[in-house]
């Protein structure tokens, strides 16, 4: 999608919430409207309530034997709980411990011992790609610069949205920069680069990146003072999914490894997320959302 994968999430809430934008395809969800009244009505089957940070969960009775769940969130400065027969934390999983203390001292070490790469996801607005269309090129690797390279943004046309075609155009280029420091293995060195990452001011990024595109794209006209219109830094501290790597992390036993451990479910309380398949993308979101969905719908049957 031009968006990414946020119009996966608007494809959902449409099917969900009845009315909120119209359409029904996914080329015309890129550029609907939606209705954020609608998003939680009294009376619709799905509510879906905004700016709510849920901060505990609980199992109603025993977690053996369980008579629902109570969640409490924080809206504004008010905490407020609701009760259900049952819940899914699909959240970070190595929050899950802070949030539901009353779970096992061994699930919640499994829950903790994904610790989330750092990412810093940067796009660049530019006037146009005349220099790229002069140097014939469409990405630039930069090994041991910040950001590990540049390249345009993939050509997507959906839905009444249109790619730039002309390097006359403006485009966008997108820069990525995966912070890390000094540790005995790949976690130690994503909790430093972290550190690093909240240390670092925008205004050293923007330098960085005026500096590493006049340097990559100056033969062929660029500019950085005339031809950068609008820079956009998104910073992840808490980034992608921790991916086990053999040189650092143990073959575990089927069903033993630290994720497997740690989403198995306490009482009426279930665990999602990519974060519960070890896998940082879509995918496994959305499959590891079928199981904790799957694992309820089982308990009923």
């Amino acid at each position: 999608f031009p968006d990414g994968n946020a119009s996966i999430a608007r494809l959902l809430v449409r099917a969900l919430v009845p009315g909120i934008a119209p359409g029904n395809t996914m080329e015309d969800v890129v550029l609907a409207k939606f209705d954020y009244a609608k998003l939680d009505e009294k009376n619709s089957p799905v509510r879906i309530r905004l700016n709510s940070t849920a901060v505990h969960a609980r199992n109603l009775g025993t977690a053996s034997k369980p008579k629902g769940v109570e969640v409490t969130y924080v809206r504004g400065r008010e905490a407020r709980a609701v009760q259900a027969k049952a819940c899914i934390l699909a959240c970070w999983n190595m929050l899950i411990p802070y949030m539901c203390p009353e779970l096992p001292e061994g699930q919640k070490k499994g829950l903790a011992y994904n610790v989330k790469v750092p990412l810093v996801y940067t796009n660049v607005q530019i006037r146009d790609w005349t220099a790229l269309d002069k140097l014939k090129i469409h990405r630039v690797y930069s090994p041991g610069c910040m950001f590990t390279g540049i390249e345009m943004d993939f050509p997507v046309s959906m839905g009444g949205y249109e790619f730039a075609k002309s390097p006359g155009e403006p485009c966008i280029l997108h820069m990525q920069h995966i912070p890390v420091g000094p540790g005995a293995n790949a976690r130690e060195m994503q909790r430093a680069g972290r550190a690093k990452l909240y240390a670092t001011s925008f205004e050293t990024f923007e330098r960085t990146i005026r500096d590493h595109l006049g340097r990559a794209l100056g033969e062929g006209g660029f500019e950085p003072a005339r031809d950068i219109e609008a820079i956009t830094v998104n910073r992840w501290p808490h980034g992608y999914s921790y991916e086990y790597i053999s040189l650092f992390d143990p073959e575990w036993p089927k069903g033993k490894a630290p994720h497997e451990i740690g989403r198995q479910p306490f009482g009426n309380i279930h665990i999602a997320n990519s974060d519960a398949g070890a896998f940082a993308y879509t995918n496994e979101a959305i499959d590891q959302g079928w199981r904790a969905v799957s694992e309820i719908v089982a308990k009923k049957s």
